[in-house]
């Protein structure tokens, strides 16, 4: 028989709670660089804007990896 790891009630609400803070960092990181983007494009019109490092296709949902430890496998 294996053992497996049990975590206590609490334990595993403050992994989820601090899954969706990291998830939710990430989403603002995002938005805040797409509002600077627009700003400067704003600003200076004929300056193109950067083009993504990840190759986006339609319909795509960018999905970023969890930092949380027990979440990694």
């Amino acid at each position: 028989m294996t053992s497996r790891v049990t975590y206590a009630p609490q334990d595993f609400q403050k992994m989820c709670k601090q899954a969706e803070r990291d998830q939710e960092s990430k989403k603002l990181v995002a938005l805040m660089d797409r509002v600077k983007r627009q700003i400067a494009q704003r600003a200076n019109p004929e300056l193109k804007a950067p083009e993504s490092k990840l190759p986006a296709k339609p319909g795509s949902v960018l999905r970023l990896p969890s930092r949380s430890a027990p979440f990694d496998r």
